[in-house]
């Protein structure tokens, strides 16, 4: 929302929904996947929370998120038990109603079996009214876009494939680029002339990553610089060369 390097800026927030993930029984493995995969589009995730299976977190999270940026993506919560309530929480934020959509109700014939289409696999067609259905390649049952907010599926494979089928609809900025130097030496030993260049290219990012090189045993940093307009990331990425050439020969 805005402007950057002359072209649009589009940011994004995730919702992570499950007391699985919060209790530490399900390990998250679709925070990376979709942050890589925004990043590569040109779309800055800037915000992700991880809420409970309470309707009334849920709403809050959305509304607090969704008049903040370009979209807002959740993950999680659109099964067929009791404790799936992302779209009825959806539904709530919006103020409209919510029922059996017939389009989802067919994608989910394509899968399974009419007679097998019982009550609790039946939630799965349950869709906010105005909502756009988003596609799942895996195993049919759909999610759904309504407004600026993306709902997905929880089970990695079917978040990705479902992330896929609506990133073509979606506005998109310039993609960040990124350059990154190794430093052979402590982050602390180079924090100070970093910040210089920090400094001296505002409009750049520039993080510190250190690590233990477990070929040799010592502490390295990797150095990674940030930038939309690739003028700007050379500029920068040869400040932060120059420096650490600098500081291996002090």
């Amino acid at each position: 929302m805005g402007e950057a390097d002359g072209a649009a800026f589009v940011t994004a927030a995730l919702v992570v929904i499950g007391d699985e993930v919060l209790s530490g029984r399900t390990k998250d493995k679709n925070i990376g996947h979709i942050a890589e995969r925004l990043t590569e589009v040109g779309i800055d995730l800037r915000e992700v929370r991880i809420v409970a299976d309470v309707e009334a977190d849920i709403v809050a999270a959305i509304d607090g998120l969704r008049h903040r940026y370009t979209y807002v993506f959740t993950t999680g919560g659109i099964g067929p038990t009791h404790d799936d309530i992302t779209a009825d929480s959806v539904a709530k934020a919006f103020g409209v109603s919510i029922d059996v959509d017939p389009r989802a109700r067919a994608m989910l014939l394509e899968y399974i079996a009419e007679k097998d289409l019982n009550e609790a696999r039946l939630r799965m067609a349950r869709i906010p009214a105005g909502a756009s259905l988003v596609v799942n390649s895996v195993s049919r049952a759909p999610g759904f876009r309504i407004g600026n907010v993306i709902v997905m599926a929880g089970v990695p494979r079917i978040m990705q494939a479902m992330l896929e089928a609506v990133l073509p609809e979606l506005e998109k900025g310039r993609p960040m680029l990124s350059r990154t130097v190794l430093a052979d030496a402590r982050e602390g030993d180079i924090a100070a002339p970093l910040a210089d260049i920090a400094r001296a290219f505002p409009e750049a990012m520039i993080g510190s990553y250190p690590f233990r090189d477990e070929a040799d045993g010592r502490f390295k940093t990797n150095l990674v610089v940030r930038a939309r307009d690739p003028q700007l990331l050379a500029a920068a990425g040869d400040a932060v060369v120059a420096m650490v050439a600098a500081c291996a020969v002090d």
